[in-house]
């Protein structure tokens, strides 16, 4: 993963620490918990970009004796993390506060103050949203948002677009708690509109956390790769069939491939050995995604 592809990261945690500090102060003078609750959100996304540039520079180290096939899975390990910060210090605390505020009412003030603010924080994480938007639709190819978000294996973008949608719904709630506490001036539609914004956050939370954790376990590469495998197979007058095929994503752009390819036992040991090698070779000028190719010969018949 090069420098302009972690661009996404540093757009949101640059966009979320000038919001937090901004919700910070607003919640400070309005005392609106929706607004704590935005504050306390923004704050740990912040934490959260960090912890995903931490994970895509592990990512990158190179193999070495203890880990043979790279560290390309630790991005997968901060994405999880990162779910589960949202989970808890954003989702479980909002929720927490909301409560809170239900048990003990505090009247929302300078309102004009907190709607500027929300309204300055909807725009530039709506604007982020969007950038993240665009740049799944480049990378998907055509596929439909839902199935890219289930399928795809840059854990890192999902995770941040995740974080900015949640966001800019937490904030279209909390401005709609803070004018509709001020429009009847009960304060338990401020606390209520808190509640909602931790549920909102669970909610990503925990889809991220479903989805994350497949490719943290060991989740099957893109199917074109078996499919590229299978095509060159087929293009080799030595190889008789290839029964099996296993990928496996071990990282952003990193891909493990196994298969058995069963030759004629009249090849001998060199023809055998040169097929292989030509269909590594192949493989990985086709998808040099593919960082590692085991292949197994074995004679026609075997299982």
């Amino acid at each position: 993963m090069s420098a302009s592809d972690t661009r996404h990261i540093y757009q949101s945690l640059f966009a979320n620490l000038a919001i937090a500090i901004a919700k910070g102060v607003a919640a400070f003078y309005t005392g609106s918990g929706a607004m704590l609750a935005e504050t306390i959100h923004t704050a740990a996304d912040c934490g959260n970009q960090l912890l995903l540039l931490l994970g895509v520079n592990r990512s990158q180290r190179p193999p070495d004796a203890a880990h043979p096939l790279g560290y390309g899975r630790s991005l997968y390990f901060w994405s999880f993390m990162v779910a589960l910060l949202l989970f808890t210090g954003g989702g479980v605390f909002s929720i927490y506060e909301g409560i809170h505020k239900l048990q003990h009412h505090e009247p929302v003030e300078n309102v004009w103050l907190a709607v500027g603010i929300l309204a300055f924080s909807l725009l530039i994480e709506g604007g982020a949203t969007v950038s993240n938007y665009r740049e799944m639709t480049k990378r998907s190819g055509g596929v439909p948002l839902m199935r890219y978000l289930r399928q795809t294996k840059d854990s890192d973008l999902v995770v941040v677009f995740g974080e900015n949608a949640a966001a800019t719904v937490g904030l279209a709630l909390a401005m709609a708690a803070i004018g509709m506490a001020v429009y009847t001036g009960d304060s338990r539609w401020d606390a209520g509109g808190t509640i909602a914004i931790g549920a909102v956050l669970i909610g990503v939370a925990v889809f991220l956390a479903v989805e994350v954790k497949s490719l943290l376990v060991g989740e099957a590469a893109d199917p074109v790769i078996e499919h590229a495998v299978r095509a060159i197979v087929k293009g080799e007058p030595n190889v008789l069939s290839c029964n099996r095929v296993i990928t496996v994503q071990q990282g952003p752009g990193e891909v493990l491939v196994a298969m058995k390819l069963h030759f004629s036992a009249a090849l001998t040991a060199a023809v055998v050995a040169e097929t292989i090698n030509r269909v590594e070779g192949q493989l990985r000028a086709q998808r040099p995604e593919v960082k590692w190719s085991f292949i197994e010969p074995g004679m026609d018949g075997e299982a």
